[in-house]
């Protein structure tokens, strides 16, 4: 299709398009070293982008390895079934009827859905064993194929296309002067070898990327490869150097003297662009250099197609890990640790796509494209990670930064542009298999996503530099004996070093209150201390109260090591003044604390503030002098209707990330329960549990028709009990009955989390 489409400067597209190669092989090196984790892309997108995003370059980066794959089967079996014709042919197998590709298409997809689901087989039992033997055979076939041509040009054999195609220049020119001729003569050369000028050039660059892509399957499977770190970046660099030391070589070689006479490389290869490679070599190497070929694209089908399904395969496990895609694809298969329903998924969709693409050419076209895509984001990944990943260098790093970053990712771009201008029908194919993703992923995956996510937030404050984000926590603070534990919470919820914890400290003052006399009398006491004076203190007003609380914030901040910020403002009404706040700075989350949870919900102003806040909250209820040192364990009832997952989440990761604490689950059925609402209730808890990472816990579903009293019972000084707040809607958030039930009978501490509206 390159030649074709460009004539011979199909060479010069091929060796543009390994610039670009390599420049994205450079920036994906960078991060394969510093993530070695299988997924590729999607791996590196969930490190610096949303987990929606994230989803998003899985899921097509999965689907454009998923076409390859289709591609390479149906190659295949293309040439399979030839080679098994001329084998036929050769040996006079009379009784033996070979099938003409060209003229049996079932033939053709029949054989490629079975190597599919052949070496789908394979990788299941051995994983990412083999191909080795295959891959040495068909390099050794290809240095045979160059080392012929070589000696075919160096002998003066085939046809030179360009003076071929320029003879009848130099009749036509016989009459000019010498200098005229050689003007025309290169004129003519010129347009022959850049067969349709600078758009030809470029559609043969679209045509051709997907040769060169094989590189990035690497760093799909990076998590199972030994020494990542040196062994990710050499590897890539190194397939893609002999992936280019084979074609360019070969390209010239088929257009010096694979070409009969009179006849150009253009011509030739739109006549027949699958054989065009078989016929040039049976031109310099007669019939044994067809066979050569022949088995050669056999052999790099094989391979090829190995390769995608392995990658796919570890793309779609890792999209399943995080919840992205049904859990049972990460499942490993009994040799080894292999993702069994990753692998089957994978191959069964090749297949399906086999029969359903109606246009192989477009959906190949599409692959390449989301392939340009993709290498386009991960040079801009690449920018994000280095700029966001802090002072330690990575392993292996993409020198001249950030130009090889910027200028490879804005060609990848500018290339998939074109391929989609040229060929509609790939954009078409991209945007409904993205569509199909975003409504699966909105219907189906989106919430435990997302909880898996904000676990790993909380548990990774890496996760949080990378992506950019400062989480900043409200902790206004009313009394100084809550402070110390306050200030410990908060430290453990925000992000050390990346996140900011804000106490707010506000000044109740009414019509009455003068600001100015209480300062004097704060002076006078400070003098009168000074001197030793016996009178008692006059300042009794809210100034007071408020340097109190900030004196035990700044020293439990100096104790533990955190540096939090101080805000203290004046307003008659304080939960108004904290739900403003929140707002003007933007705060993701707001920690309360409370001595005591009210018993009734008449106009109670402490859940007017949570209807009120538009950020995440948490709140405290402690028994004077607790630490959070001394919660050794999580306890987590939960009555399966969820609202809270998201925040129960990144509370549980913050939790159990900043000490080792045990964290059970606990539903508590009605009795009696049916045997299948007990198993269906434990199964949820479990995915509750491996949602929030399996934090060595356990679930425990329990039948009582006293659920607070079986509650009560499971917990004691050491647990730290976690409640959701009732949520009757975006703006009415209470406490509920039941926590009021639970708080009245449980001694020790609570948190109650509310999540934003």
């Amino acid at each position: 299709m390159a030649f074709s489409a460009a004539g011979p400067a199909a060479i010069v597209a091929f060796a543009v398009n390994g610039v670009i190669a390599g420049l994205t092989a450079l920036s994906m090196g960078e991060m394969a070293s510093r993530f070695p984790q299988s997924g590729g892309n999607y791996t590196f997108a969930r490190k610096v982008l949303s987990i929606e995003a994230a989803f998003t370059v899985g899921w097509v980066v999965w689907f454009a390895s998923i076409v390859a794959a289709v591609l390479y089967a149906l190659g295949f079996a293309h040439f399979a079934l030839l080679l098994f014709g001329d084998v036929c042919l050769a040996w006079d197998l009379a009784d033996v009827r070979p099938v003409d590709p060209a003229t049996s298409p079932r033939w053709v997809a029949g054989l490629a859905c079975a190597s599919t689901l052949a070496l789908c087989g394979w990788l299941a039992m051995r994983g990412g064993g083999g191909g080795a033997w295959a891959n040495a055979a068909k390099v050794i076939v290809f240095a045979v194929l160059i080392g012929g041509g070589l000696w075919a040009v160096l002998n003066g054999l085939g046809a030179d296309t360009l003076d071929s195609a320029a003879s009848t220049m130099d009749s036509a020119a016989s009459t000019m002067d010498s200098a005229a001729k050689a003007d025309a003569l290169l004129d003519q050369k010129t347009s022959v070898f850049f067969h349709n000028g600078l758009s030809g050039l470029v559609m043969a660059m679209g045509f051709s990327f997907i040769a060169l892509q094989g590189f990035d399957l690497i760093a799909a499977v990076g998590g199972e490869v030994r020494h990542p770190a040196r062994n990710l970046p050499a590897s890539m660099l190194a397939s893609l150097g002999i992936a280019l030391a084979i074609y360019l070589p070969l390209l010239w070689i088929i257009t010096q003297v694979g070409v009969p006479p009179g006849e150009t490389i253009a011509a030739a290869a739109a006549a027949d662009p699958e054989g065009i490679v078989a016929k040039a070599a049976g031109l310099f190497l007669g019939r044994p250099g067809y066979y050569l070929v022949t088995t050669a694209a056999v052999l790099s089908m094989a391979t090829a197609l190995l390769a995608n399904l392995f990658a796919a395969s570890r793309i779609a496990a890792a999209m399943a890990g995080d919840r992205n895609l049904p859990a049972f694809l990460q499942r490993g298969g009994v040799v080894g640790d292999n993702p069994l329903g990753a692998i089957w998924v994978t191959g069964l969709l090749a297949c399906l796509l086999v029969f359903l693409l109606p246009d192989v050419a477009s959906a190949g076209a599409a692959s390449g494209l989301i392939f340009l895509v993709t290498f386009a984001l991960a040079h801009w990944l690449a920018l994000l990670m280095r700029l966001r990943g802090g002072n330690t260098p990575p392993p292996f790093a993409t020198p001249f930064f950030p130009l090889v970053p910027v200028v490879g990712g804005i060609a990848c771009l500018a290339l998939a542009v074109f391929q989609g201008w040229a060929v509609p029908a790939a954009g078409r194919i991209a945007i409904t298999w993205l569509g199909l993703g975003g409504l699966l992923f909105l219907t189906l995956f989106a919430r435990r996503a997302r909880t898996m996510d904000a676990a790993l937030l909380a548990a990774d404050p890496e996760l949080n530099r990378l992506r950019g984000r400062t989480p900043t926590m409200l902790v206004p603070i009313a009394n100084p004996a809550n402070a110390d534990a306050m200030i410990s919470l908060a430290g453990c919820l925000v992000p050390r070093g990346i996140g900011r914890v804000m106490v707010q400290t506000v000044v109740v003052a009414d019509e009455k209150w003068d600001p100015v006399a209480e300062v004097e009398a704060l002076s006078h006491d400070r003098g009168d201390a000074s001197r030793g004076s016996d009178r008692p203190s006059m300042s009794r007003g809210p100034t007071e109260s408020s340097i109190q609380v900030l004196r035990q914030v700044l020293a439990a901040s100096h104790r533990r090591g955190f540096p939090c910020e101080t805000l203290t403002t004046v307003s008659s009404s304080p939960m108004q003044e904290i739900a403003r706040a929140a707002k003007a700075h933007a705060c993701e989350s707001v920690l309360l604390g409370v001595s005591n949870i009210p018993d009734n919900a008449a106009d109670q102003p402490l859940e007017a503030l949570l209807g009120a806040l538009e950020s995440d909250v948490v709140i405290l209820r402690c028994p004077p002098g607790w630490q959070l040192g001394d919660a050794k364990r999580i306890l987590v009832p939960t009555g399966g209707r969820g609202g809270h997952d998201y925040l129960l989440a990144r509370l549980i990761g913050s939790l159990a990330g900043d000490a080792d604490r045990e964290v059970d689950f606990l539903r508590v059925m009605p009795n009696p329960s049916s045997d299948s609402d007990l198993a269906r209730a434990r199964r949820h808890l479990l995915r509750i549990a491996a949602d929030n990472g399996d934090r060595g816990g356990h679930c425990e579903v329990v039948t009582s028709d006293d659920a607070v009293r079986t509650i009560t019972q499971r917990c004691d000084p050491s647990t730290l009990l976690i409640l959701g707040a009732q949520r009757l809607g975006p703006r009415q958030k209470l406490f509920g009955e039941f926590v009021r039930k639970v708080a009245r009978q449980v001694r020790g501490p609570i948190v109650i989390i509310s999540r934003r509206g």
